[in-house]
């Protein structure tokens, strides 16, 4: 009986996914970056290690494969500074933001996404860009997403064709590769039509 096609299997494999993703990070970041990777939450978050807590915690929402990558994503790209603040310092405006927000959101989202999909392919899970604007006053949203795609699919080529990858979201994506034999850091992952 194959599980492909049934929406409480594709859980099964995401669960199983998440299991190694939560394992890989362990191995790469849990000793070296005093840093755990946790599912469950109720919505994504990053809290630096801290008097109450000697270990930096990078929440994601539930038990999301997209999630979990998104955020590892994000502390990948952090620097030092930003991994000592709550959520990397990022704001955050909640679904129905301005055009002016949204510019701003997609400006900060293109690696941590062009990142995330990479991962994505490295582990065989299919990616969906998200502008995270549903509600939004859509004034323009049409020119913005086509824009923002783009800039999404050239940062992911650029790091195939470079060694300009962030070191932590290199080291991920190396060690999820070697796990799933996929290589990631090959262009034809990352064209337009291939976005969701």
């Amino acid at each position: 009986m194959s599980i492909i096609g049934n929406p409480k299997g594709l859980f099964i494999i995401d669960s199983i996914k998440l299991a190694v993703i939560n394992e890989i990070f362990a191995a790469e970041f849990s000793e070296a970056f005093g840093t755990e990777l946790i599912g469950g939450a109720e919505e994504p978050l990053y809290l630096p290690a801290g008097p109450n807590s000697p270990v930096a915690k990078i929440f994601y929402r539930q038990d999301f494969l997209a999630s979990a990558l998104h955020e590892v994503a994000h502390w990948c790209i952090a620097g030092k500074a930003r991994r000592a603040i709550e959520d990397f310092g990022y704001w955050y405006h909640p679904d129905g933001r301005t055009v002016a927000q949204q510019n701003k959101f997609e400006l900060a989202e293109v690696t941590p996404q062009a990142l995330e999909w990479m991962f994505s392919v490295a582990c065989r899970k299919s990616f969906q860009i998200s502008a995270d604007n549903l509600t939004g006053d859509g004034e323009g949203e049409g020119d913005n997403d086509i824009e923002f795609r783009l800039a999404v699919v050239d940062q992911a080529q650029q790091w195939c064709l470079s060694d300009k990858i962030p070191v932590r979201g290199s080291q991920f994506l190396n060690a999820l590769m070697e796990y799933y034999e996929v290589d990631a850091r090959c262009t034809k992952h990352y064209q337009l039509k291939h976005l969701a």
